[in-house]
């Protein structure tokens, strides 16, 4: 790539040479973001023994330095789902007669305000509003279902 075209005559290395180095920076940068480390001893941990000191350390300085744009870059960038922006709700009751009975059905309102991944929509971010009306069943089975989740990540973050 370019990077290691330009670090070519500074090094005095092949442009393959340059290409390794650039490519296992790279990876280096992220694996460290992605297993989000953040102390010095865990990133010198991932050279090898006879790595020359000074450049580990040199090296550990620069990504401990840079390590929150580069992840804050990261999160920026990934394709993400929808991102709920608000929430409202109401219980609406329903009523309707002939002439024999009169019924009136409670109903819950949810409207919640969701905004379109930045990546995909460029810098002008979409908010759209989605409304769903549940009726006491459907709402029922919606928080059952919530729950069980809630119980799975709980099982998962306990391990």
């Amino acid at each position: 790539g370019p990077l290691a075209q330009r670090a070519c005559p500074g090094l005095a290395v092949s442009a393959e040479e340059a290409e390794q180095l650039a490519s296992a920076l790279h990876n280096l940068t992220r694996h460290v973001v992605y297993r989000g480390l953040t102390g010095a001893e865990d990133i010198l941990r991932l050279f090898p023994e006879n790595f020359h000191q000074n450049l580990k350390n040199l090296l550990t300085k620069i990504i401990l330095e840079n390590i929150s744009s580069w992840r804050n870059e990261a999160q920026a960038s990934q394709i993400s789902l929808p991102r709920l922006v608000d929430m409202d709700w109401r219980v609406d009751i329903k009523t309707s007669s002939d002439s024999i009975v009169r019924m009136a059905v409670p109903t819950c309102l949810l409207q919640l305000k969701i905004q379109e991944d930045a990546a995909l929509c460029g810098n002008n971010p979409v908010v759209s509003a989605l409304t769903v009306e549940l009726s006491k069943e459907t709402l029922d089975t919606m928080l059952e279902g919530l729950g069980r989740i809630r119980d799975q990540l709980s099982a998962v973050a306990n391990k």
